[in-house]
Order: C-alpha cells, then structure tokens, then sequence
C-alpha cells in the first residue's frame, strides 16, 4: 500500500483527501478493491433492485468498476438478475438485487433469564427462532453447554446446509472483552468470571464466533435490516433488563475509543438522584430499567414496593403486564410510563444537543406495548428544547426489527462484519 501511495505522490494525497471529503464515495485505486465490493454489495443490498448505472452514480465508482465487481458478485451468487426495467426509449437496464438466500447467520442473545436463537438470511429476515431459559444459576459451564445444544437443535431445524451459515453472532451482558472474546463478570449470572465465551462457543459449534453487547448488537440489527430506512445517522435506545444505546454516524456504527459510544443509560438525568451501580447519581437507567419502572407504579398505587432483581423473570412479568395495562388506558399505569418517557425525553436532549441526529429509534422487548408514549414525550422534548430544533424536527420511530433485536443484531454482527463498507478499512 505505501508503494501505491508513494508512487502517486502529491496527486495520491489529494485522492485520499477528496475520498474523506466524499465520505460514503468508493474509490478506483485497485488496492481498495475489497472495500468497493463492499460498497456495491452494500447499495445492493439496501435496494429492492438497483441498476449498474444507479450503482455507479450511488458509490462514485466508474461503470467499468461497477461492471467488475457486479461480474464478481454474480459469479459468487450474491447478487442476482432480477429482469429488465420498462424503457420508453433506448436500452432496458438489467436490474439487480442481493440473493438473500445465499449464506445465513445464527443469531444468539443470552438474558440471564432467557435465550433467544434465530438463523437469518442475508437480508436479516428470521427464517427460524427458538426460545428457552437459561440456566444461570448452574455456572458457565452448564450454561455454555445448554446453549451449544441449542445452537444445533435451531440450525438443523431451520434446514441450512452447513457450508451456508457464516457465523455465530452472539450478544451477551457486559462487561465484554471483545478483542479477547471473553464475558467479565456479568450481573446475575453467577460464576461468569472472565469466561472464555467465544473460544468455547467456536470449538464446540465449529462456526466462527463474533461476540458484542446486546444494544451494539440491535444497533447493527436495525442498521442492517432497515435498508434505506436506516441508512444515514441514528441513535438507537434498547430497552431492555437494562438501557443501552449505539449510535450508526455516516452510515457506520460508531463504537467510540473504549468501545462504550452511546451508553444512554447513563446520562445523568438527575445530579441528586440515587447511587447507580456505575458509580454515578441519578443515570436514565434508574428510571427505565423495568425493576424501576414496577418499584414506581407500585409507589404510585400505594403498595409496598416489591423488591424484585432487576434481571429477575418476576420483574420481567411484571414490567410486562404493567405496560399491557398502560397500553390499555390503566390511568396508574400511563402516568407511570410518561415520567420515565420524559427522563429519556431529558437524556434525549443532551444527545442529540452532542450527536445532531436526525432520527431516533427505540426497539427491545421493553418497549413492546408502550411505544407509542415514548415516541410522544421524545418528539415533544426535541421539538421544543434542542437547540437545532429551529432547523429540524428530529424523527422518532420504534424498530423495525421487533421484540428480538438483540438475537437478530447478534445475525447482523456476522452479516456486518463480513460484507459491510467500513471506514477502517481505508
């Protein structure tokens, strides 16, 4: 690489200049090849169908490097033909569109109180899903074990050939050491002292291992699956045990130096407030998780507040039938839900004040029945408090990819990691 650039010399400076200034532009210096075939791969992929020439003017690339790389993909059954374009004149264009049926990911999202499994094209579409508890108090060991067993039960009942699945995505509780592949002592889940997850996982399953949090995981989830609806900026709010974020800036998923851009759950919502386990006063988390949500609706209500674990299957089912009860109009119930919309309204504010975000989408199971309250107290709290809310109203939408965002974002790190343009690879 440093001889390609050394030989164009200043000319090759103001190439790479012009590259960042274009961003999401490809480029025709043939030691970024793989990254360009990212790029079509990836505008294909966000497309119902799509032309050579829409492809080119779409990457920056000439015709003759969209003709190059579209040759490539057709000859590795990625992309297909999908027919003609009806012309009132001139030459019909053939069009293209990702063979979604060409390689599969599985999906893995471990809850200390359940597991879901799913198997996915390459489209992120669910093509098989499982459910079951997980062991958590019998150690890693038996919870490892319970998960490969569940990994081939899902797999051979989906029907997919072996040499069709890319990979295991798995999205866990944190603290993670993602380079090393190991889970660090993650709450309620006893026992999980710096285990080996992604080392025991490949050698039992023998599928390549990518692991991540769960609101990294949905993030990439959502990014991959919502095609040109998610392209661009977002923020994307998990509800969850817990409350975490991610952010995607220039279409990309930005983790941040140490990996932790977008933990939402930690804005300080009230300098005053009670001491969160991270160390800090009054974080958003407080008020959201679903344990905290019950506490207050039952203070609400006049009752002894339930001291329930916070990723516990009773505050899970509870939290569940208190957002049923809202959804159904229970006054207690509503007001409960609107005080902690309007702290994620407050938390809102100062991100986007920082990120300048033009939409926000809310998904995990937390917020199934409830959407609809957060979605008003965010576009409120950014139509009137942001300070670019004179130029913009600011999009709030609930996720595309439903209740299971975190095992199909699992999927989608496979599907991101292995077909997706990123930055880095410049």
């Amino acid at each position: 690489m440093d001889k390609v650039r050394g030989s164009r010399g200043n000319q090759g400076e103001r190439d790479r200049q012009e590259g960042s200034r274009r961003m999401g532009m490809g480029t025709n210096l043939l030691w970024l090849g793989d990254l360009n075939q990212s790029r079509v791969l990836d505008a294909i992929r966000r497309a119902d169908s799509i032309s050579r020439v829409e492809l080119a003017e779409q990457t920056g690339l000439t015709p003759q490097s969209v003709s190059n790389i579209v040759r490539r993909l057709l000859e590795a059954e990625l992309v297909l033909e999908a027919g003609r374009r009806s012309s009132r004149g001139g030459k019909r264009a053939t069009m293209l569109r990702l063979n979604a049926t060409a390689y599969y990911a599985v999906g893995m999202h471990i809850d200390p109180a359940s597991t879901t499994l799913v198997v996915t094209d390459l489209r992120g579409r669910v093509i098989e899903r499982s459910h079951r508890r997980t062991p958590s108090g019998h150690g890693p060991a038996r919870v490892i074990d319970s998960l490969v067993e569940t990994v081939r039960r899902t797999v051979r009942s989906s029907r997919v050939p072996a040499d069709r699945i890319l990979g295991l995505g798995v999205a866990t509780p944190g603290p993670i050491d993602a380079g090393g592949g190991f889970v660090v002592e993650p709450p309620n889940l006893p026992g999980w002292h710096r285990v080996p997850l992604q080392e025991e996982l490949e050698s039992a399953t023998g599928l390549p291992v990518i692991i991540d949090n769960d609101a990294t995981a949905a993030t990439i989830g959502e990014r991959w699956s919502g095609g040109d609806q998610r392209s661009g900026d977002m923020a994307f709010v998990y509800f969850g045990t817990g409350i975490g974020g991610g952010l995607v800036l220039g279409d990309q998923l930005y983790r941040g130096t140490s990996w932790n851009a977008g933990e939402v759950g930690h804005i300080t919502v009230d300098a005053q407030g009670r001491l969160c386990p991270c160390g800090s006063r009054g974080c958003l988390e407080l008020y959201l998780a679903p344990h905290a949500v019950v506490a207050e609706a039952a203070r609400r209500r006049g009752e002894a507040v339930p001291d329930l674990p916070r990723r516990s299957a009773m505050a899970i089912e509870s939290y569940d039938r208190l957002c049923r009860d809202a959804e159904a109009g229970d006054e207690i119930a509503v007001a409960t839900v609107r005080e902690a919309a309007s702290r994620l309204g407050q938390a809102a504010v100062s991100l986007l004040n920082v990120v300048d975000v033009p939409l926000i989408v809310l998904g995990g199971w937390g917020i199934s029945h409830v959407g609809p309250i957060y979605q008003e107290a965010l576009r409120e709290a950014g139509d009137e408090r942001t300070i670019a809310r004179a130029m913009r109203k600011v999009r709030v939408e609930t996720s595309l990819i439903g209740d299971d965002a975190g095992a199909i974002g699992a999927a989608s790190l496979v599907l991101y990691t292995t077909y997706s343009p990123r930055v880095s690879s410049l």
